[in-house]
């Protein structure tokens, strides 16, 4: 292995940020921050060796990005984390802008693509995790059932925005969530992706105190709350404990109530490979377990 080419004179980077998209010796990107005060885009040509455009993405410093599996799209948020966006490469043409949140700022963790590139996942130091679906505008939607009132008044929204100031057209505009995970805790760092797991997508959290979460997605059904469908524990804690892997069943029935850690109890050891494949579809799958109480 040897050092093919060095980037140098790049700004500060805090927070490690770069991504790399390789679709074939040909098609190889390279994506780091261009600034540490504004939320510029640095993509350079990792097979040729040259830098090939600076998108500029965000007013605040870059907190997040991620390419898709062919290398075509890049995702990014902002240390804001109200608003994502998703650009073309190598154009850096932007052709979705997601709305995360409206009420406060959050400290963005992870963004990942599904590996058909038709969803977007976000993650942060909030309790909500959102999935997106990138939809061309545009796009012929199938028809929705009637909706009532609200459905109408929405509907009168989004053709008014011809109408108002470029700056508010943008806002009404912008995608909302397709699919959220809401968590029964919040400040722990955490990591999601979307996976295919025998053919059926499913978003993968993992957070940083050890634990990994499966959730039930399905892009056919409309979007919604997602589905707890497994919970497993990775590490040991203090030498006792769920070894990495296994699954951490609960002692009573799935309920509402929070459930304590003494009612937790060691199921027989079980490799991760084996745990994930065991996931089936949704007619075969066993009643999720209870999501672990904030501590």
């Amino acid at each position: 292995m040897e050092v093919l080419h060095t980037i140098r004179d790049t700004p500060p980077n805090p927070r490690g940020l770069c991504c790399l998209a390789s679709k074939d010796e040909n098609c190889c990107f390279l994506a780091y921050p261009g600034s540490s005060t504004i939320g510029d885009v640095q993509i350079f040509d990792a097979s040729n060796l040259g830098a090939v455009t600076m998108i500029p993405a965000h007013d605040s410093p870059l907190a997040a990005m991620a390419f898709d599996t062919d290398g075509t799209k890049l995702a990014t948020a902002s240390e804001k984390g109200t608003v994502i966006r998703v650009f073309a490469i190598p154009t850096g043409d932007k052709i979705f802008e997601l709305r995360r949140g409206m009420k406060r700022c959050v400290n963005m963790y992870s963004l990942s693509f599904s590996p058909d590139g038709q969803l977007l996942s976000s993650s942060s130091n909030t309790e909500t995790v959102h999935v997106f679906k990138l939809e061309a505008q545009g796009a012929e939607r199938p028809p929705e059932p009637n909706q009532g009132w609200m459905g109408y008044f929405g509907k009168a929204i989004m053709n008014a925005a011809t109408y108002l100031p470029s700056q508010v057209a943008d806002v009404v505009n912008q995608g909302r969530s397709y699919a959220v995970v809401r968590h029964p805790f919040a400040g722990v760092r955490n990591i999601c992706i979307i996976a295919n797991l025998q053919k059926t997508p499913r978003l993968l959290v993992a957070s940083a105190d050890g634990y990994l979460y499966i959730y039930a997605i399905d892009p056919s059904e409309g979007g919604g709350d997602c589905t707890l469908l497994k919970q497993h524990k990775l590490e040991k804690i203090g030498g006792v404990g769920a070894s990495p892997g296994s699954e951490i069943p609960p002692e009573h029935p799935p309920s509402s109530s929070p459930i304590s850690y003494a009612a937790v109890v060691r199921q027989p050891e079980k490799s991760t490979a084996e745990s994930l494949g065991s996931d089936r579809g949704a007619d075969n799958e066993s009643p999720p377990p209870p999501q672990r109480p904030e501590v």
